[in-house]
């Protein structure tokens, strides 16, 4: 039951350390009071091709920046690559930029600023995604680390589907309620810096002296060192790859969603809501436990294949839908659940692959720029073939990218490992 679920967490190994206790209460607690922010933040695309009359240019801007960035957050990930002393500095700071332009959309109408502080917001979320594992990998054993983000995302999306409902609500019956809406649930979010200062980090015991690098160097190195990993780890290269080709579609069928959502189903705010959050939410709760106990089996190759999979299955119930609206509903409970695998695959994989004293963070930032070249090109190659051939373009040729990366991960990836890589 999702109630069973939603206070496991908080019965789960109550006789833990107390390093263990303040960082996995002070990890979840981060995510569930965001969950308010992410619940509006994931509407702005519809909100401003519904309410500000957006160019499809600049809402193909928007969708195209949220995965784009994710390399320039390769840069704010780096300073603590071996650095502890800077984890939780660097998790505070980029809460406090990442919220602040919210504060002003009550008071301005530029669509460029929207998709501006989107777009800074999403570098920032990111970026803090090595030093947020690393933390986990430093204070909590391996088990206990799935189940944390297991069942802390369980929660997170089992309140997120509450709070669009009434977002979609106060949306469709008060004109422009969502330029309050944001700066509130802003507010709500920089109130996790009070639980993040109470983390504990160990003390390092080979510490890297701080010098002066010149610029070029700075802007290179984690480049670089991502490169020279993935020439040393084949494995995780090989696993790249496979999470590429999957993501790619994904990203290929996001710009053809709005017009698909709003032109060919013409869906309300609070039926979007219902699907993308609500239902998704509890695709995602219910799915959470289930993925943390398969995830401690499992080859990591062997997990995200069937998560590529049942990408795959998500546009064909969206054609569905066209036919029967009950079909909508069940594509997104069915892509909660996949999601919930998704990150957990993506967030866990570079503390799975590190070794046990090797530092976690260049595999993380690996990841994060991953998603930032796949969205230089997948976004953006989307929306021309929207304009091209409509948004059934982007939705069979997305779920073919994931078909293709769900073979590749079930059959060639793992004739690369000479033994079956196990999380």
């Amino acid at each position: 039951m999702l109630s069973e679920t939603f206070f496991k967490f908080f019965r789960w190994d109550a006789n833990a350390p107390a390093p263990v206790k303040i960082t996995r209460l002070a990890y979840i607690w981060s995510y569930i009071l965001y969950t308010p922010f992410w619940s509006i933040y994931n509407l702005l695309p519809f909100i401003l091709f519904k309410d500000l009359q957006a160019s499809p240019f600049a809402i193909a801007t928007l969708i195209t920046l949220k995965p784009v960035v994710s390399i320039f957050s390769l840069y704010w990930s780096s300073h603590v690559v071996r650095r502890r002393d800077r984890l939780k500095l660097n998790i505070i700071l980029a809460g406090i930029l990442g919220n602040l332009p919210f504060f002003l959309y009550p008071f301005l109408d530029k669509v460029w600023f929207f998709v501006a502080s989107a777009a800074l917001f999403m570098l920032l979320a990111r970026g803090v995604v090595p030093a947020w594992m690393e933390l986990l990998k430093l204070n909590l054993p391996d088990e206990s680390r799935h189940k944390a983000f297991a069942y802390g995302s369980a929660i997170c999306y089992f309140i997120s589907g509450l709070f669009p409902i009434l977002f979609g609500w106060l949306m469709d019956h008060h004109a422009q309620a969502w330029r309050w809406i944001f700066p509130a649930t802003a507010l709500i979010s920089l109130s996790t810096i009070l639980l993040q200062l109470r983390i504990p980090v160990p003390k390092d015991e080979n510490p890297i002296q701080t010098d002066s690098t010149p610029l070029l160097e700075h802007i290179l190195k984690p480049w670089k060192n991502a490169w020279q990993l993935l020439l040393q780890r084949r494995d995780f290269a090989y696993f790249q790859l496979g999470f590429m080709i999957c993501g790619f579609g994904v990203m290929l069928w996001q710009p053809a969603l709005p017009a698909f959502f709003m032109g060919t189903l013409n869906l309300s705010y609070t039926e979007l809501a219902t699907a993308m959050t609500f239902c998704k939410g509890i695709g995602y709760a219910l799915a959470s436990p289930v993925c943390a106990n398969y995830f401690n089996r499992a080859t990591i190759f062997k997990f995200c294949g069937y998560v590529a999979l049942l990408f795959a299955l998500f546009p064909l119930l969206l054609i569905a839908a066209q036919i029967n609206m009950t079909w909508l509903f069940a594509a997104y409970l069915l892509y909660g659940m996949t999601q919930s695998a998704s990150e957990m695959c993506w967030s866990l994989s570079g503390p799975a692959f590190a070794f046990d004293k090797e530092d976690s963070t260049v595999y993380s930032s690996i990841n994060v720029l991953s998603v930032g070249l796949r969205g230089c090109i997948a976004p953006p190659l989307g929306g021309y073939l929207l304009s091209l051939g409509g948004a059934m373009v982007d939705i069979t040729l997305g779920c073919a990218f994931c078909l293709a990366a769900t073979a590749y991960l079930f059959v060639f990836a793992r004739r690369f490992t000479p033994a079956a890589t196990s999380v």
